[in-house]
């Protein structure tokens, strides 16, 4: 390693200069020569057969380029990428004629400019049969219930058991809570919404998108349209937030594509901020029966859930994928002798839903760390006490948790101990009633599933890839196909680069996210994987740079490669820096093919792949400190405290910075944010992420036990932030207000939810 120090320092991030002077490369900034627009025409029901689409006087429309509709999409499908055990259906229709969400897009038009396509879609005349909505699990599952497939005979896509059979130890524990839990339906909510440019010049189709997985979107799009991958490009850039919701190719965007295609010209179509509750696929809505088992002494004996998640109209690409992760992830740091889960992926005539920041893991932690405050105060303890009481300590890691998961590092109760002396409620006087909760986690990082998991079919893993080059004058390019969602992965691979290779970091350049000039990733920027599973990959590129870089010195200087150092743009002998060599002499005569050792061949470029035998873990405690008042059901949230672990932390500012972000999202599902529909399927318009008075001061203290997987011990931080912020919120409530504490179930506690509770 050089001594430039940079992995681990609170670097400036080096994308900011470029965000902050307006010079972000977004795709609703991208003007194309000879660029139509595109509007999508959506379904105003939410069940119902098309059975009038007449766009003739659309297509007469001035303006007017070209109208597509089922007819002419015909055949157009998109895969689920993600697929559960038994899952009946493995892609869906990108245009069909029988509708199933309202918002479910039922035709394009495109025009020379915005306002002639929105003006032309309002002339395609539509005609439905309706059909009964169901919204929510329990009415699509209910006896006699409408079915959104009849083919089917039932409204359930999927239903598979992952870990124990739990009935017998349930059966004989001395306390078991059973409680059911809903979370709510949320949105992910970024500065840019979707967006697409796509151009075809007969040859290749180049695809500018708002993604957080280029590559996969590039194989998607090629495979519906019936290209060979290599006709496809897609250009990701820069992308104004994911949160989950920019993983995939989407209906709606790879009609841009068709229509480009048929054009000849460019097409540019935006998602209008008003379609994103109906249109970007909402997460987490789910209903969970939980049962905690424990012994007279207070000890976990089992868990289970039976867990019921609406799919929305179809399955997404990922299926019942988040899902699956809440049983995986449902036993979280404790012991259990048994747990399990059983899994059912329910349709229902509304949005489909798929991944958002935390993917199953907010759900998992809500169900489980209700039941543990529960069983506290049945039994009299203290909750913090009853945890560690049952908390895996080091000595038991690495080790399974009995759902398909395990834990690889870590040290849980001195998380939650610190955490403890962290928390420092206000003490106020004003009427309202105050409570303090915690809840704990392992996070699910590094995307790279066991053979175990792979062979059952529950879940693929994921390599990736790093190209590192240093040219001829010293500096240095990294080439990754991951995108820059926000996270400050150009900042933290630019950080790997200039401390493995001892160069400064403004002499290292971040390339990402474009299919023809990054090397492949197949999923991308999700899951906490770009720094874990990227990183790592970018390490060993390095590493293999930097060995050559050693080589070709020793040779030139006379000495072994163990005696020299890489330190601020020069090789030295170490000890001795008057016997040194500049990095770009030696760069230049490296692309040169001067002066090489016997066997090196000419050039200064490595690419690496990692592709990890199995998760790492991640971990944390939260604490939540609460005022509610009793007379309208209003909670504030007044002091937040956040103890992770990470591993090895190559960037402690950003690190932190994604957890305060996730904190604020987990403030939001907790207590404002919900799409809710009427009974006949219709999205209520109103949507309240919380605004910076819901969010107060977040201390975040961070612990490091380093991965034992990963190259440079990294583990993923993405999500922590929103995993426990519902769960430590919901038991603030509870404490808070003792009286109501076995009902509060449901996400998010709502001045409505919480008055209507008191009463």
């Amino acid at each position: 390693m050089a001594d430039s120090g940079y992995v681990g320092s609170r670097t400036p991030r080096v994308e900011d200069a470029r965000l902050l002077a307006g010079r972000g490369r977004y795709v609703g900034a991208t003007r194309l020569p000879g660029t139509a627009y595109a509007a999508v025409m959506r379904s105003p029901v939410a069940h119902g057969r098309l059975t009038r689409c007449d766009a003739g006087a659309a297509r007469a429309s001035a303006g007017v380029l070209d109208v597509i509709t089922p007819a002419d999409a015909a055949g157009l499908r998109l895969p689920c990428a993600g697929l559960a055990p038994g899952q009946l259906v493995d892609s869906y229709p990108v245009l069909d004629e029988t509708v199933r969400y309202a918002g479910q897009p039922v035709a394009l038009v495109v025009a020379a400019t915005p306002e002639a396509a929105e003006d032309a879609a309002g002339l395609v005349d539509l005609d439905f049969t309706a059909l009964p909505a169901v919204v929510g699990v329990e009415r699509a599952l209910a006896a006699g219930a409408p079915l959104l497939y009849p083919e089917w005979g039932a409204n359930v896509a999927a239903d598979f058991a992952l870990g124990d059979d739990c009935e017998a130890a349930i059966a004989g524990a001395d306390l078991v809570v059973d409680l059911t839990f809903t979370f709510g339906r949320v949105s992910p909510y970024p500065m840019e919404t979707r967006g697409v440019v796509a151009a075809y010049d007969g040859a290749e189709l180049t695809i500018r998108l708002s993604t957080q997985a280029a590559h996969q979107a590039r194989e998607h799009a090629a495979d519906a349209l019936g290209l060979s991958h290599d006709r496809v490009r897609v250009i990701g850039a820069d992308v104004g937030g994911g949160f989950g919701g920019k993983e995939h190719v989407y209906p709606d965007e790879l009609l841009v594509c068709l229509a480009a295609m048929r054009l000849g010209r460019p097409v540019s179509w935006a998602e209008s901020p008003g379609d994103r509750l109906v249109a970007t696929l909402p997460s987490r809505a789910a209903v969970h029966r939980g049962r905690l088992a424990l012994d007279s002494g207070g000890r976990f004996v089992a868990l289970h859930a039976d867990i019921a998640g609406d799919l929305g109209a179809h399955p997404s690409n990922v299926g019942p994928g988040p899902f699956a992760v809440t049983a995986m992830m449902l036993p979280g740091p404790y012991r259990f002798d048994q747990a399990g889960a059983r899994v059912r992926g329910v349709v229902t005539t509304t949005t489909p839903t798929g991944s958002y920041r935390g993917y199953g893991q907010p759900e998992a932690a809500w169900t489980r760390e209700r039941l543990v405050d529960e069983a506290a105060r049945r039994l009299g303890a203290d909750p913090v006490e009853l945890r560690l009481r049952n908390l895996l300590t080091p000595e038991d890691l690495p080790c399974g948790n009995r759902v398909w998961q395990t834990y690889d590092s870590g040290d849980y109760p001195r998380a939650l101990r610190t955490l403890r002396d962290l928390v420092s409620p206000p003490v106020r006087d004003d009427g309202r009633r105050r409570g303090v909760g915690y809840s704990c986690h392992v996070e699910i990082t590094g995307l790279g599933a066991s053979a175990a998991m792979k062979a059952a079919g529950i879940m693929s893993g994921g390599f990736e890839s790093a190209r590192l080059r240093m040219e001829p004058d010293g500096s240095v390019v990294v080439a990754s196909g991951l995108a820059g969602i926000g996270q400050g992965i150009e900042t933290v691979f630019a950080q790997i680069a200039a401390d493995r290779l001892g160069v400064p970091i403004d002499r290292v350049r971040v390339t990402l996210g474009d299919t023809a000039s990054t090397p492949y990733s197949p999923i991308g920027s999700i899951a906490s994987r770009a720094a874990a599973v990227g990183g790592a990959a970018l390490t060993r590129a390095a590493d293999q740079l930097r060995a050559k870089l050693l080589t070709l010195a020793a040779h030139r200087l006379e000495a072994s490669p163990g005696d020299l150092e890489l330190v601020g743009g020069d090789v030295r002998v170490k000890g001795d820096p008057r016997a040194s060599l500049p990095l770009r002499e030696l760069a230049t005569s490296a692309w040169r093919g001067w002066d090489l050792p016997e066997g090196e061949t000419p050039g200064l470029e490595e690419r690496a792949v990692y592709d990890p035998s199995d998760y790492t873990y991640a971990y944390g405690a939260q604490a939540a400190a609460v005022a509610v008042d009793v007379d309208t059901g209003a909670v504030e949230v007044e002091g937040y405290w956040v103890v992770n672990d990470a591993g090895v932390l190559l960037n402690p500012e950003i690190v932190e910075g994604q957890i305060r972000g996730g904190v604020a999202q987990g403030i939001g599902m907790a207590l404002t944010e919900e799409v809710v529909y009427s009974e006949d399927g219709q999205p209520v318009a109103d949507y309240l992420p919380p605004t910076a008075r819901e969010v107060p001061d977040i201390v975040v203290a961070s612990l490091v036990t380093p991965s034992a997987v990963t190259p440079g011990g990294m583990k993923g931080a993405g999500e922590a932030g929103t995993i426990g912020p519902p769960a430590a919120i919901g038991n603030a409530v509870a404490a808070a207000l003792p009286e109501i504490a076995g009902r509060v179930t449901d996400t998010p506690l709502t001045p409505e939810r919480v008055w209507t509770l008191l009463r």
